[in-house]
């Protein structure tokens, strides 16, 4: 009997067992978090400031993950020239993987999916800020491996808004992921290297 599974209540010993994958504890795995990002203006700058700030209000009140997006993920995604040729992107879509002992299915919903000549740049599950990643963590990674392009690393994120995590997943041989570290909105620059990292996984995907 085939087992349905939402990726949402996937833990991520699930993730790594289901799918054969493990954790790489290497710091050169994932440099694209650290390598070569790019400066940016002092307009990007400003508006970073600007979504910082509105952050920072919408936080003394009760929030909705829809908020997460207006405020903030929406304006890096723009920044990041996401919303451009020659990206796309693509919101709630519904994904379906079929694990290879064909008896488990896992299917949810990704927030947001950006896309390159169907190549997934960035897949970013975004929670309710009263939410740690945590829980993002496998559901993303998940995602991640539905698209099994077998060639080119993929890249996610999870961010609840005020707190971001980056993951690496490649499938040359056994499947193999690593993250980043915790970027804090509150924290002085954070916010500025997040964009400075969505812009160079933008600029590795259609270089």
């Amino acid at each position: 009997m085939v087992e349905t599974i939402q990726a949402k209540n996937l833990e991520l010993h699930e993730v790594e067992e289901k799918f054969g994958l493990q954790l790489v504890d290497d710091d050169r795995f994932f440099r694209e978090w650290q390598d070569d990002l790019p400066e940016l203006t002092e307009i990007e700058r400003q508006r970073l400031d600007r979504v910082k700030a509105s952050y920072l209000h919408i936080s003394k009140y009760p929030r909705l993950e829809k908020s997460v997006k207006m405020v903030v993920l929406s304006p890096l995604l723009d920044l990041a020239g996401f919303y451009l040729p020659p990206f796309r992107i693509a919101t709630e879509k519904q994904v379906q993987i079929a694990v290879e002992d064909r008896e488990t299915i896992i299917k949810g919903e990704l927030d947001v999916l950006v896309l390159h000549n169907n190549f997934w740049v960035l897949v970013i599950e975004s929670k309710r800020h009263s939410l740690s990643l945590e829980p993002g963590i496998p559901q993303v990674l998940a995602y991640m491996l539905a698209n099994r392009n077998g060639e080119r690393p993929m890249f996610g994120m999870v961010t609840n808004g005020g707190n971001f995590i980056f993951l690496k997943v490649t499938e040359q041989g056994t499947p193999q992921y690593a993250n980043s570290d915790e970027f804090v909105m509150r924290r002085r620059d954070d916010l500025y290297t997040v964009l400075k990292i969505l812009k160079h996984i933008g600029q590795l995907a259609i270089g």
